[in-house]
């Protein structure tokens, strides 16, 4: 009798069909990302007046939608293959940061942009939410998801 050998996938060609915690994160994101959002829009209503407070809403409405599209984009590419997964974080990254470039550039030469905030929010809320968020993630091991509750400490 003859064994069959089965060739074993390259990791290139795996799905992941575990839960998804692109969503979860992305939410947290959002959540984070409102919770600031006074806070920035007061900063630029005390240093632009009403241009101020259109620019940082703006600028906060181009991260939180870039963090949503980014999850959806990863949850969807993990199904797929990890190589395709990778392909969209490396490639996806480059496109929403075109896009929102694109956006701005749309929008600097309307009387309400104030650019100085503009520019503070879009950089400052970027990555101080990945930084906040990461505090949550790494906190947990894995993902907020799966972080262990008091009881289970």
């Amino acid at each position: 009798m003859s064994a069959t050998v089965r060739p074993k996938p390259s990791p290139m060609q795996m799905q992941d069909l575990g839960p998804a915690p692109e969503a979860q994160v992305a939410r947290d994101l959002v959540k984070h990302g409102l919770i600031a959002l006074p806070f920035a829009l007061l900063l630029g209503f005390i240093g632009w007046g009403t241009d101020g407070i259109a620019s940082v809403a703006y600028a906060y409405g181009l991260i939180l939608i870039n963090f949503v599209v980014a999850a959806a984009l990863l949850g969807w590419a993990a199904r797929i293959s990890l190589g395709l997964l990778m392909g969209v974080c490396l490639f996806g990254f480059l496109v929403r940061m075109a896009l929102i470039t694109v956006a701005v550039l749309l929008v600097l030469d309307q009387p309400w942009v104030a650019e100085v905030p503009l520019a503070a929010t879009l950089i400052a809320t970027h990555l101080g939410l990945l930084f906040w968020e990461t505090k949550f993630v790494s906190a947990s091991l894995a993902f907020p998801g799966l972080k262990p509750s008091a009881e289970e400490q």
